[in-house]
């Protein structure tokens, strides 16, 4: 099982936002968008036995890692991680039929300051297809804000990204809410959560 210290530091954070748009003992379905190392679908499946949670990441090591998380916690709402490139089109998607379009969220964490904007764009255009009425895009991460980068050490930090790679950056909130409109969906919450970072909910009309 791999482990990242940053997931370890924001899992608990992003579980009792979660909290406020499920409760512990609703039947759900979630599909994870870049799953990682697997804490954040382990550490979610433990506190809601009734939900469904459908990992997915295109790293091998990381699929070996959720599939040691699953077995280590013996979490079995937990379905086997799909691999899945976010930036490929949604029908060449690997879910079971019966999941398709049946989502009651979409979680996807520390993924879109690092992505390009085919990814982004295709996150966005998947969660219009997949998510049921009244379903729920959450996003993790650092973001812009209006415009407005804040605090001085997330400004550093978008300029660090875009050296490594022109497409990668801190998301302007304004961007991803235009994005979300084109997709079917409309902001509904931005989060402050730890360490300068935001979750950000777009509901699906």
């Amino acid at each position: 099982m791999m482990r990242a210290a940053a997931a370890d530091r924001n899992k608990q954070a992003i579980l009792e936002v979660i909290q406020q748009y499920f409760k512990a003992e609703d039947a759900f379905k979630l599909l994870e968008i870049s799953s990682g190392t697997g804490q954040h679908v382990a550490h979610l499946a433990s506190q809601y036995p009734n939900a469904v949670f459908q990992p997915s990441e295109k790293d091998p090591k990381c699929l070996d890692s959720i599939n040691a998380y699953i077995e280590h916690e013996k979490l079995h709402n937990v379905r086997p991680p799909q691999v899945i490139d976010v930036t490929h089109p949604v029908d060449s998607w690997t879910l079971d039929h019966e999941l398709k379009s049946e989502f009651d969220a979409i979680l996807n964490i520390n993924m879109i300051h690092i992505s390009s904007n085919a990814a982004v764009d295709c996150l966005f255009l998947a969660s219009g297809r997949l998510l049921k009425t009244g379903g729920y895009l959450l996003t993790y991460g650092p973001y812009s804000v209006d415009g407005t980068i804040s605090p001085e050490s997330n400004v550093n930090f978008d300029q660090m990204l875009r050296g490594q790679n022109s497409e990668w950056g801190l998301r302007d909130t304004k961007f991803l809410v235009e994005l979300a409109l084109k997709n079917g969906l409309s902001f509904a919450k931005m989060h402050d959560m730890p360490a300068n970072n935001k979750m950000l909910s777009f509901l699906k009309k």
